[in-house]
């Protein structure tokens, strides 16, 4: 028989880091280590009530079980419009300037087909989301990294940006406010990021899953003047609003980008489930109170969270927003794994390294706040017992 191979891509990119530790985790668990998950961005509570209402009474209904339209219900798409009205001073078309989509990861993968030609050029976040990398790889794109460092607050360094050869192109990553790092948005980094976008005929793209969390000014790019010229942005209601299972987000921009991207994504999936639209419709009418509490709960898990950084010697911004606590590790260790790997193996505890974020993430970790504050205490007790022994 002659051998099968795979496809060359598949060589460019590996399994998703967090698909393999967490298979380790699964089998600690199974032999009773009770591993404490400290690393994955789920949030573990519930949307809010009204939305469980919706979808427990809709999907009784005879008439919600059918192929849905490739781009959304009406309901869902001026539900996104309100919200981005209300909460971003924005104003798009929710006929034309929005497109749900099955999760932000999955628009990666929509956009980057719907621009990108074998070879073109991507510029790609060191550190960033590692799908970013890894999808650009997929469509065999040419991935361009470009530094994010502490000491510039995680912005780019447009200085820098403009020494590469930019002719060949297409497409650029960023994700504000920042995961991993936390780094918040601000006008004056969007106006910059438009501005470059503008100059090199560059589509920037702004990942925007986070900014209610721990947030007090939800910032979005297409606030910027003629943004929406060379901008998309990207933003889901898995972290905003406790709902990451049920695969909720959406795409804005100018009518002509969500047209090409609608092509890509009407010949990969069918829509969505018609009650899981309409809850999510409901959420997205949350009232300010609602975002209040559960950044509540967020600061007070956070604060512990600080407190394990503080035990492990590591320093940190206080500033970061977002899901996640992000710290610099101790000169003793040789790298983040490093120190990972110690809490998992003898503490039974994880802690995201930062290595898979870029190189640039190598001397840091990242704790996720989806674990409640008893949890986390456990961990810190945990973390103390073997550091003191």
């Amino acid at each position: 028989m002659k051998k099968i191979k795979p496809a060359n891509r598949l060589n460019s990119v590996n399994e998703y880091y967090f698909s393999k530790k967490l298979k380790e985790i699964a089998d600690m668990n199974a032999r009773g280590l009770n591993v404490i998950n400290l690393g994955v961005g789920s949030p573990d509570l519930p949307p809010s009530e009204a939305t469980n209402q919706v979808i427990c009474d809709t999907v009784k209904r005879g008439d919600v079980h059918g192929y849905q339209p490739y781009n959304g219900i009406p309901e869902l798409r001026q539900a996104f419009a309100d919200w981005y009205n209300k909460w971003y001073h924005v104003e798009l078309n929710p006929n034309t300037d929005i497109l749900p989509l099955i999760g932000s990861k999955e628009g990666v993968l929509h956009v980057s087909l719907a621009f990108l030609n074998p070879g073109d050029g991507v510029l790609i976040p060191n550190p960033g989301y590692p799908t970013y990398s890894s999808i650009a790889q997929l469509v065999e794109a040419e991935v361009i990294p470009y530094d994010l460092k502490e000491e510039n607050d995680w912005h780019p360094d447009f200085a820098e940006l403009e020494q590469l050869d930019l002719s060949n192109v297409k497409l650029m990553w960023v994700n504000y406010p920042h995961m991993p790092t936390g780094a918040p948005a601000s006008r004056e980094l969007f106006q910059k990021l438009v501005a470059f976008g503008k100059k090199h005929g560059i589509v920037i793209c702004n990942d925007n899953p986070y900014s209610f969390v721990l947030n007090n000014k939800p910032l979005s790019i297409l606030e910027i003047a003629g943004a929406s010229d060379v901008c998309i942005e990207l933003n889901s209601m898995s972290k905003s609003h406790n709902m990451p299972g049920w695969r909720i987000a959406m795409l804005a921009s100018n009518p002509t980008f969500v047209q090409w991207v609608l092509k890509v994504k009407s010949n990969i999936d069918s829509g969505q489930f018609k009650p899981v639209m309409l809850a999510a419709a409901k959420a997205l009418q949350a009232p300010v109170e609602w975002y209040s509490n559960m950044n509540l709960m967020y600061e007070s898990r956070r604060e512990v969270a600080e407190s394990i950084l503080e035990l492990l010697d590591c320093t940190y911004d206080p500033k970061q927003t977002g899901l996640f606590l992000w710290g610099k590790i101790p000169d003793k260790y040789t790298n983040s794994e490093e120190l990972s790997n110690e809490l998992l193996y003898k503490a039974n505890v994880f802690i995201t390294p930062g290595f898979i974020f870029g190189s640039n993430g190598r001397q840091y970790i990242r704790i996720s706040l989806c674990c409640n504050r008893q949890k986390l205490q456990e961990a810190y007790n945990r973390c103390a017992s073997v550091l003191v022994g």
